[in-house]
């Protein structure tokens, strides 16, 4: 009985370090909104992407429509880029990768299969709304960056307040 109360305090005790750790990364990945970076993680490495890599990229404004619960739609136009290519412009291999997870600053996560990634017109890193910056959390706004996906018919998988991209 005695050797599972030490397991158990060490596991506690892992897992209040991690958690430490990780809440310390996150802060600083949070104030990195501030300047727009976003954080592609693949093979093992972490790039920072700056609001000035992404503007290198061709963008797409689009029209779509924001679905909220418990809200009626809004008509609304996006300015952004499509995900593929930003994997294609850090130089990250899609082959052999299975999926692409989304991380927000407020927790939010969404997977997204390589084959919808990859799919034309489809996955956006989008950093407007109507013509205007989306702001970020503390702004009242929805960014600095937003996900959407224009082929879903709803939008519960757009991941507001975007922070980090990691292929799988």
């Amino acid at each position: 009985m005695k050797k599972i109360w030490i397991v158990v305090a060490i596991l506690v005790v892992v897992v209040a370090v991690t958690a430490v750790l990780n809440r310390e990364r996150l802060k600083e990945k949070i104030a990195g909104q501030e300047n727009a970076i976003l954080y592609l993680m693949a093979d093992g490495t972490e790039y920072e992407i700056t609001f000035a890599d992404v503007s290198e990229l061709e963008a797409k404004e689009f029209p779509a429509v924001l679905k909220s619960s418990g809200k009626p739609p809004v008509d609304t136009s996006y300015t952004g880029v499509q995900l593929k290519d930003l994997l294609a412009k850090a130089g990250i291999n899609t082959e052999g990768k299975s999926q692409v997870v989304t991380k927000a600053a407020d927790g939010y996560t969404v997977a997204l299969t390589m084959e919808e990634v990859l799919q034309e017109d489809n996955v956006y890193i989008c950093y407007k709304r109507d013509g205007k910056p989306l702001g970020t959390r503390e702004e009242g706004g929805s960014g600095p960056y937003q996900l959407v996906i224009r082929k879903d018919q709803f939008g519960q998988r757009w991941n507001k307040y975007l922070l980090e991209i990691e292929v799988q």
